[in-house]
C-alpha cells in the first residue's frame, strides 16, 4: 500500500465530513488549504527522516529528532502516525473515523514502535510549527462604505467576512511574498466591460430574461449552457458533502499519480509540494484580497451608478450599466437541503433560505484576486512542473490523457448523487481537457464569472477580444498562483518544499 495516498484519501475525506457536520473545523478556503498543507508536510518529512536521503529527500523542518533506522514497517508507520496525528489535532470531531483509518492501514513489521514515535514527534513539530497562525474570524474588522469596496452579498447580509487577517500568515515555502498590480478601477472604460461581461455571462437563472431589455449594452451576453456547467463544475464552495477547492485540486493531482504512476517517494513529494503551494496562494491571495477590497459583482453591478449605495449622490439618469435588482446565479449551494436536515449553524458559507429553500451565495470576502483561480493555478502548475513542464512554460500540455487519449474527470459537483440547491440532482457530467492542465488552470479560473461571483480579471487579464494573456501581466490570481507554483518549485531546487521565513 502507498502510505502518503492512502492518507492522502483520508485528508480529503475530513475536508469534506467537516463541511457536514457542523463543527466547523477547518473550513472554508483558507483553513482547508493550511490544513492540507500541515498533513502532507508531516507526511513528506516521516517518510523523509527514516529513508535518510537528503540529497533527493531533503527534511522540510529543521531540528527534528534523529529518524530511526529503516527496518520492515517503519516508514509506513511513522507516515500514519504523522498523519493520524496531524489530521486528530485539527479535526478532534472526527477522532473516531481517524482512529478506524489508522487501524485499517493494517500496518506490519518490525520497525512500527520506532516508525509510530517518530511520526508522532514529527507532527508535533508541524503543528508547533504553525501554532502561531491566524485563524479566519473577522473579529475587529469592519468594512468600508467607499464605492468599489467589498461588502456583504445584499442576499445573505449577515454572512460575515472570512479571512480578513489571514493574509498576515507566515508563508510555507515561497521565498518572497508576490502582490498583484490593481485591477482595473471601477469607473474606467475596462473595468465596464468586465461588467457587462460578468452581468450576462453571471446572472441568476430566474432574472434571465432580463437580458432581453433592448437598452441594455450590445456586448451583455447571455451564458451558455456550457458555461452553466463549468461554473458549478468547479465549485466546491465549501458545499455538505463536498468540501472546498483545495479538496478538488488534489482529487485531480491523485488521478494524474493513477495513470503516470510512481514510488511513495516521489508521491510524498509531489503532494508536499502541491499543497504547500495552495498553502502559500491561499495566505498571499487572501493579503491581496483584503488589500485591494474590491467588491463583488452582487454589490457592484447594482451598485454601478454614483446615485447607488451607502455614499450616493443624487443624480439621475441611471447608467445603463447599473441594474439595482441584479443577482448572481452563485457559488452553488449543493446538497444544501440536505444540509439543512442535519445542521443549523455552518460559519462558512453563510447561507439563509428564500422562498423555502438554501440560496446560493456570493462569498463572504473580496473579489480581486479569485482564491479558485490561485489555488487551481498554484495547484495545478506545480503538478506540471512536477513532471517536466519548464518554468515559465504558459502553453498547453499532456498531463491529463492516458495511452494518448484525453481523461476525462468527474466532479463532485456532477457525478450524479449531488444535489442543486432546489433539492435536484444534477446528471453526472465526463469533462474532457485536449489541453491538459493548462486547460483546467484556465477553465476554472474564469468559471467563476459563469456563477456570477467574480471578475474575469479576478483570474487573469483579458485582451479585447476576451482572450487570456498570463505571460506578461501581474492581474489576477492565475498568475498569482502561477509565480507561487514556480517559487515554490525553484527554491525547493525541484526535490521539495523548503520552509519559508517571509
Amino acid at each position: 500500500m502507498d502510505a502518503i495516498l492512502y492518507w492522502n484519501h483520508v485528508a480529503l475525506e475530513a475536508n469534506k465530513v467537516s463541511h457536514s457536520n457542523g463543527r466547523n473545523e477547518q473550513t472554508g478556503p483558507t483553513l482547508s488549504s493550511r490544513a492540507l498543507a500541515i498533513v502532507h508536510l508531516a507526511m513528506y518529512d516521516a517518510l523523509a527522516g527514516v529513508a535518510a536521503d537528503p540529497a533527493t529527500l531533503p527534511p522540510y523542518l529543521p531540528g527534528l529528532p534523529a529518524a530511526p533506522a529503516a527496518q520492515p514497517g517503519t516508514s509506513a508507520a511513522a507516515v500514519a502516525a504523522a498523519a493520524h496525528a496531524a489530521l486528530a489535532a485539527l479535526y478532534p470531531a472526527q477522532r473516531a473515523a481517524l482512529d478506524d483509518a489508522h487501524r485499517a492501514a493494517a500496518l506490519e513489521g518490525a520497525g512500527i514502535s520506532a516508525g509510530h514515535a517518530y511520526g508522532l514527534a514529527v507532527a508535533r513539530a508541524m503543528l508547533a510549527d504553525r501554532a502561531d497562525d491566524p485563524g479566519a474570524g473577522d473579529a475587529g474588522y469592519a468594512a468600508s462604505m467607499a464605492p468599489g469596496a467589498h461588502r456583504p452579498d445584499p442576499d445573505n447580509p449577515t454572512q460575515g467576512y472570512h479571512g480578513p487577517f489571514y493574509g498576515t500568515a507566515r508563508c510555507f515555502a515561497v521565498s518572497a511574498r508576490h502582490a498583484l498590480d490593481a485591477p482595473p478601477a471601477p469607473g474606467s472604460a475596462d473595468y465596464a466591460r468586465y461588467v457587462r461581461q460578468v452581468r450576462g455571462k453571471g446572472i441568476a437563472a430566474e432574472l434571465a430574461a432580463t437580458l432581453l431589455d433592448p437598452g441594455l449594452p450590445a456586448d451583455v451576453v447571455p451564458r451558455t449552457p456550457d458555461e452553466y456547467v463549468a461554473g458549478i463544475y468547479w465549485g466546491y464552495d465549501g458545499a455538505f458533502g463536498l468540501g472546498t477547492p483545495p479538496r478538488l485540486y488534489n482529487q485531480i493531482v491523485r488521478e494524474v499519480v493513477r495513470v503516470r504512476g510512481g514510488t511513495e517517494a516521489e508521491h510524498a513529494r509531489l503532494f508536499a509540494l502541491v499543497n504547500a503551494a495552495m498553502a502559500d496562494a491561499g495566505i498571499l491571495a487572501w493579503a491581496e484580497k483584503y488589500r485591494h477590497d474590491l467588491w463583488r459583482p452582487v454589490v457592484g453591478i447594482r451598485e454601478h451608478d454614483a446615485a447607488m449605495g451607502p455614499a450616493a449622490a443624487g443624480g439621475n439618469p441611471i447608467s445603463s450599466d447599473c441594474d439595482p435588482g441584479w443577482l448572481p446565479l452563485g457559488a452553488p449551494s449543493s446538497n444544501a437541503l440536505t444540509r439543512e436536515l442535519t445542521q443549523t449553524n455552518q460559519q462558512y458559507p453563510c447561507q439563509h433560505v428564500r422562498l423555502g429553500r438554501p440560496k446560493n451565495f456570493t462569498p463572504p470576502f473580496p473579489a480581486y484576486p479569485s482564491g479558485h483561480a490561485t489555488f487551481g493555478a498554484a495547484a495545478l502548475h506545480t503538478v506540471r512542473l512536477f513532471y517536466g513542464t519548464p518554468v515559465g512554460d504558459r502553453a498547453p500540455d499532456l498531463l491529463f490523457q492516458e495511452g494518448g487519449a484525453d481523461l476525462a474527470f468527474v466532479s463532485d459537483e456532477f457525478d450524479g448523487r449531488t444535489a442543486d440547491n432546489l433539492g435536484t440532482v444534477r446528471p453526472r457530467h465526463a469533462r474532457t481537457f485536449p489541453g491538459g492542465l493548462w486547460q483546467m488552470i484556465e477553465e476554472n479560473g474564469i468559471s467563476r464569472v459563469f456563477l456570477g461571483v467574480h471578475w474575469a480579471f479576478d483570474a487573469f487579464a483579458l485582451d479585447a477580444a476576451l482572450a487570456p494573456d498570463h505571460a506578461q501581466t501581474t492581474i489576477g490570481g492565475v498568475p498569482l498562483g502561477l509565480r507561487i507554483a514556480e517559487d515554490v518549485w525553484v527554491t525547493g531546487n525541484g526535490e521539495a518544499p523548503r520552509r519559508a521565513t517571509v
